[in-house]
C-alpha cells in the first residue's frame, strides 16, 4: 500500500470533538497523535486488548465485532469515513469488548489517551462535549437494540434499504460492504437477509444485481407488510 503523509492538524479540526480547540491545543493534540494505514482484514484490535486512546475513520471501513461461543460473528457496528470510535472504552480502564478489523484498505488516525484528559482537566466545555458525543452513541446503540427486539426481519432490512438511500423517489444503490457483514449487523443470517432481497424482488419493490440495489417505489417499500 502507498502511504500518503496526512495534514493531521485539518484532520483534527474534522473531528466534531475538536472542532472548536484553539491552534495551539490542535497542535498538542497532534504531538499525541498517529496515522495507521491498514489492508482488508487487518486486525486493528482484539478483543481484551488495552485501549490507550481513540481512533478516527479517514477513509475506508472498519467493523467492530465480536465472536460468539458458538463461533458465529456478529457485527456491533460498521464505522465510515469521518467516524470516530473507541472514546468511552478508553475511561473504563478495562479492555476493548469487541475486536476491529478493516472492511476495505483503510486509514485512521489514532489520538491518545494521555492528550484527552488533559484537555478534560482544563476545560470543563470539552469535557461536556466528550460526554455528548459518547451519550449520542449509547443512544444509536438503544436505538440499535429496540429495533432488533420490536421489528421484523423484513421491517429491518427493508429500514437499512431506505437509510441508506436517503431518497423519496426511485434510485439505485451500492451496499456499502458485503452480504454477510449487513446481515450480522442486523441480526440476521446471510440466508434470511437472501430469502427476503428475494421476496421483496418478487413484489416488484427493489431489484438486486450483486451489490447494486434499485428501489423502484421508496415510499410503496416503507409502506410494506409481509
Amino acid at each position: 500500500m502507498t502511504h500518503t503523509s496526512l495534514d493531521i492538524p485539518a484532520l483534527l479540526k474534522r473531528i466534531p470533538l475538536f472542532s472548536e480547540l484553539s491552534d495551539t491545543d490542535l497542535e498538542l493534540v497532534g504531538r499525541y497523535t498517529r496515522d495507521r494505514h491498514i489492508v482488508r482484514g487487518e486486525v486493528l484490535f482484539q478483543r481484551g486488548d488495552q485501549p490507550h486512546g481513540f481512533y478516527f475513520v479517514v477513509s475506508g471501513q472498519v467493523k467492530l465485532a465480536f465472536s460468539s461461543p458458538q463461533g458465529t460473528e456478529k457485527v456491533v457496528e460498521i464505522i465510515g469515513p469521518m467516524q470516530s470510535f473507541g472514546e468511552a472504552v478508553m475511561f473504563m480502564n478495562k479492555p476493548y469488548p469487541v475486536f476491529a478489523e478493516a472492511l476495505t484498505e483503510t486509514v485512521l488516525i489514532h489520538v491518545g489517551q494521555a492528550v484527552v484528559t488533559e484537555l478534560i482537566d482544563q476545560d470543563s466545555t470539552f469535557a461536556h462535549k466528550l460526554l455528548a458525543g459518547m451519550a449520542i452513541r449509547l443512544h444509536g446503540l438503544i436505538q440499535d437494540v429496540e429495533t432488533y427486539s420490536l421489528r421484523s426481519s423484513i421491517q429491518r432490512v427493508i429500514g437499512y434499504l431506505l437509510q441508506v438511500a436517503d431518497s423519496d423517489t426511485p434510485c439505485e444503490i451500492a451496499l456499502p460492504t458485503s452480504k454477510q457483514v449487513i446481515a450480522s449487523r442486523l441480526n440476521l443470517t446471510p440466508e434470511t437477509l437472501s430469502r427476503i432481497f428475494h421476496d421483496l424482488s418478487e413484489s416488484g419493490l427493489i431489484s438486486v444485481q450483486g451489490k447494486r440495489i434499485t428501489l423502484h417505489d421508496p415510499a410503496r417499500l416503507a409502506r410494506y407488510q409481509a
